[in-house]
Protein backbone atom coordinates (compact mmCIF):
# COMPACT_ATOMS: atom_id res chain seq x y z
CA UNK A 1 0.00 0.00 0.00
CA UNK A 2 1.38 3.39 -1.01
CA UNK A 3 1.40 6.25 1.45
CA UNK A 4 -0.19 9.58 0.59
CA UNK A 5 3.26 11.12 0.14
CA UNK A 6 4.13 8.48 -2.49
CA UNK A 7 1.04 9.41 -4.52
CA UNK A 8 1.36 13.22 -4.37
CA UNK A 9 4.84 14.03 -5.70
CA UNK A 10 4.84 17.86 -5.77
CA UNK A 11 2.59 20.86 -6.44
CA UNK A 12 2.71 22.46 -9.87
CA UNK A 13 3.25 26.20 -9.51
CA UNK A 14 2.48 28.13 -12.71
CA UNK A 15 0.58 31.32 -13.48
CA UNK A 16 -2.44 29.37 -14.61
CA UNK A 17 -2.48 27.10 -11.54
CA UNK A 18 -2.16 30.10 -9.22
CA UNK A 19 -5.17 31.77 -10.88
CA UNK A 20 -7.18 28.57 -10.36
CA UNK A 21 -6.23 28.55 -6.66
CA UNK A 22 -8.66 31.44 -6.14
CA UNK A 23 -11.47 29.02 -7.05
CA UNK A 24 -10.11 26.28 -4.73
CA UNK A 25 -8.66 24.30 -7.62
CA UNK A 26 -5.10 23.04 -7.14
CA UNK A 27 -2.69 21.20 -9.43
CA UNK A 28 -0.28 18.45 -8.36
CA UNK A 29 2.17 16.10 -10.02
CA UNK A 30 1.11 12.59 -9.02
CA UNK A 31 2.33 9.01 -9.37
CA UNK A 32 1.71 7.64 -12.89
CA UNK A 33 -0.12 4.58 -11.54
CA UNK A 34 -2.40 6.46 -9.11
CA UNK A 35 -6.12 6.61 -9.83
CA UNK A 36 -8.59 9.37 -8.95
CA UNK A 37 -9.78 7.70 -5.74
CA UNK A 38 -6.23 7.31 -4.42
CA UNK A 39 -5.41 10.93 -5.32
CA UNK A 40 -8.54 12.19 -3.53
CA UNK A 41 -7.72 10.25 -0.35
CA UNK A 42 -4.08 11.39 -0.42
CA UNK A 43 -4.94 15.10 -0.76
CA UNK A 44 -7.55 14.85 2.01
CA UNK A 45 -5.05 13.10 4.29
CA UNK A 46 -2.09 15.43 3.67
CA UNK A 47 -3.86 18.81 3.68
CA UNK A 48 -6.92 17.99 5.87
CA UNK A 49 -9.44 19.30 3.30
CA UNK A 50 -12.54 17.94 1.51
CA UNK A 51 -12.16 17.16 -2.20
CA UNK A 52 -15.19 17.34 -4.48
CA UNK A 53 -13.63 16.50 -7.85
CA UNK A 54 -10.38 15.18 -9.36
CA UNK A 55 -9.34 15.54 -13.01
CA UNK A 56 -6.21 13.80 -14.28
CA UNK A 57 -4.10 14.02 -17.42
CA UNK A 58 -0.95 12.41 -18.74
CA UNK A 59 1.61 14.94 -19.95
CA UNK A 60 4.13 13.52 -22.39
CA UNK A 61 7.74 14.72 -22.31
CA UNK A 62 8.83 17.30 -24.85
CA UNK A 63 11.73 16.71 -27.20
CA UNK A 64 14.79 18.72 -26.21
CA UNK A 65 18.39 18.99 -27.39
CA UNK A 66 21.53 20.68 -26.16
CA UNK A 67 23.85 22.06 -28.79
CA UNK A 68 24.76 19.55 -31.46
CA UNK A 69 24.00 16.50 -29.35
CA UNK A 70 21.18 14.15 -30.28
CA UNK A 71 17.65 14.88 -29.31
CA UNK A 72 16.41 13.63 -25.95
CA UNK A 73 13.13 13.72 -24.12
CA UNK A 74 11.94 15.25 -20.87
CA UNK A 75 10.23 12.78 -18.56
CA UNK A 76 6.49 12.19 -18.91
CA UNK A 77 4.36 13.03 -15.85
CA UNK A 78 0.79 12.70 -14.64
CA UNK A 79 -1.03 15.83 -13.43
CA UNK A 80 -4.08 16.00 -11.18
CA UNK A 81 -6.34 19.04 -10.85
CA UNK A 82 -8.12 18.81 -7.51
CA UNK A 83 -11.24 20.89 -6.77
CA UNK A 84 -12.19 21.40 -3.13
CA UNK A 85 -15.71 21.74 -1.71
CA UNK A 86 -17.14 25.20 -0.97
CA UNK A 87 -17.01 24.74 2.82
CA UNK A 88 -13.45 23.36 2.79
CA UNK A 89 -10.51 25.50 3.87
CA UNK A 90 -7.86 26.58 1.35
CA UNK A 91 -4.46 24.89 1.08
CA UNK A 92 -1.89 27.17 2.77
CA UNK A 93 0.94 26.04 0.49
CA UNK A 94 -0.66 27.79 -2.51
CA UNK A 95 -1.88 30.80 -0.51
CA UNK A 96 1.66 31.76 0.49
CA UNK A 97 2.83 31.64 -3.16
CA UNK A 98 0.21 34.00 -4.60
Amino acid sequence: MKSAYDIIIKPIITEQSMEQAEFKRYTFQVDKNANKIEIKKAVEEIFDVKVSKVNTMNVYGKKKRQGRYPEGRRPAIKKAMVTLTEDSKAIELFESMG
